[in-house]
């Protein structure tokens, strides 16, 4: 119950802070983080998932619950004092990206995932009263799925077009911290919160027990890193797409952006040819590249029309087609994308082959969980055939693996399809369409 009516009251402080910023939508707001006191920590705490990796210091979630109300209070005063709080480093672990690239992620300690999403409790209803429609990643009731909608319900509309496939070198790596702590002033003038952000974007970096302190970049996978690069893109490209570009353009356009992941739009192709001209100067403007070997022109018209050739285009792990509806017309289809479905069965065919040795049962639990996984983000209309197919080939890798290791050779399937009856793997279930 308790728990329960701190919610309530964090809640109405949050309601407060939105509806000053949509009041005051030009402002420098000054008094926020009074806000902040120890019910607001403690549901940040609430909210910061549990289960996840330690940082530096290791500590878990469970230990530093286990004296809360003390930790809150300590955590309080120094986040509110000044020079008293001082930022750990953040522990960096690369994962694949593809053949070819990692990814870098950034593990905050606990205590600073609870101070971080303290902050970002606070920034979310200022900005939510600024961002536009067109901003779809981390964002309060919005999702990559909706995005995806977006894209093929505006393409629809516009009767197909021409895409700008707009991708942003290591976007998180490569941010100018004094662009984004300038485009942050322009909005907030609370100086606990702006001195806080300063500390975690200068914390160093811990990679292999060393502490590096590089000089640009915010560390993906950390708490407050998706909304400051929601305001720095918000700057960057929406406002400068909606109210610089389209009133120049002779045809219709759109852009969908999901985080750092952006599709724009153009009805004709002499105006796509001119953003796609400039989109590289823009970036380079605030500190940020375009990545030239993956932004690039697609032709995306009917290919009924105009000589249109029905090109296709990869956005957040989905390709995007003209196919065929059940009544034989021409229309936007989505199917998961080549390198998103090889990935993800190379990484499947890694982890049957490291847990190979474990009971079947084990095996089985996991192995669900993991296509339920899969299911949850890719079983959308139209892409039914490439979701069976992620099925029927993670069928093949178990039985390759439990072959090999019952050094069973190359049998026929009649002994896996025995195990599958009394192991079976979940069919897909629709969590998506793009039809309502």
């Amino acid at each position: 119950m308790q728990e329960t009516r701190s919610s309530e009251n964090v809640s109405t402080k949050r309601r407060r802070i939105a509806e000053l910023a949509k009041r005051r939508p030009a402002d420098r707001l000054t008094t926020l983080a009074h806000h902040m006191d120890e019910e607001w920590l403690k549901e940040a705490h609430r909210r910061t998932r549990k289960n996840a990796a330690p940082g530096v210091d290791m500590q878990t979630a469970e230990e530093y619950e286990s004296n809360l109300d003390a930790n809150v209070k300590d955590l309080l005063y120094r986040a509110k004092s000044g020079d008293h709080y001082r930022a750990p480093p953040v522990r960096r672990v690369e994962i694949p990206k593809n053949e070819h690239e990692t990814r870098s992620i950034g593990i905050p300690t606990h205590e600073d995932k609870v101070l971080q999403r303290a902050i970002h409790m606070i920034l979310e209803p200022v900005y939510e009263q600024s961002f536009l429609d067109c901003s779809y990643g981390f964002r309060p009731g919005r999702s990559p799925h909706q995005a995806v909608k977006a894209v093929a319900d505006q393409i629809k509309s516009m009767g197909g077009g021409w895409v700008v496939d707009l991708d942003i070198r290591r976007f998180f790596d490569s941010v100018d911290r004094s662009t984004l702590q300038d485009v942050l002033r322009q909005r907030i003038g609370d100086g606990v919160i702006l001195r806080l952000i300063g500390k975690w974007l200068r914390a160093g970096v811990m990679k292999e027990g060393v502490v590096e302190y590089p000089e640009m970049g915010t560390p993906q996978g950390s708490v407050v890193s998706p909304i400051l690069a929601n305001v720095l893109l918000h700057e960057v490209l929406d406002q400068w797409f909606v109210n610089d570009v389209k009133p120049r353009l002779r045809g219709g356009a759109f852009m969908v952006r999901f985080a750092d992941d952006a599709v724009l739009v153009f009805e004709k192709r002499e105006d796509a040819e001119r953003v796609l001209e400039v989109i590289p100067k823009r970036l380079e403007k605030h500190g940020l590249e375009a990545n030239s070997g993956k932004t690039r022109l697609v032709d995306f018209r009917k290919p009924t029309q105009n000589g249109g050739r029905g090109g296709s285009f990869d956005f957040l792990g989905f390709c995007f087609y003209w196919g065929y509806s059940r009544r034989g017309h021409r229309r936007v289809k989505i199917k998961t994308a080549k390198d998103r479905q090889s990935r993800s069965l190379r990484r499947m065919n890694h982890w049957l082959k490291r847990v190979r040795h474990w009971k079947v049962r084990e095996q089985h639990r996991a192995l669900v969980r993991k296509l339920k996984g899969h299911y949850a983000y890719y079983a959308v209309s139209d892409n039914w055939d490439r979701v069976n197919s992620f099925r029927y080939e993670t069928m093949k890798l178990w039985r390759k693996w439990l072959e090999r290791r019952a050094q069973r050779g190359h049998h026929d399937w009649k002994w896996f399809l025995r195990l599958l009856a009394r192991y079976p793997l979940p069919l897909p279930k629709l969590v998506f369409s793009l039809f309502t």
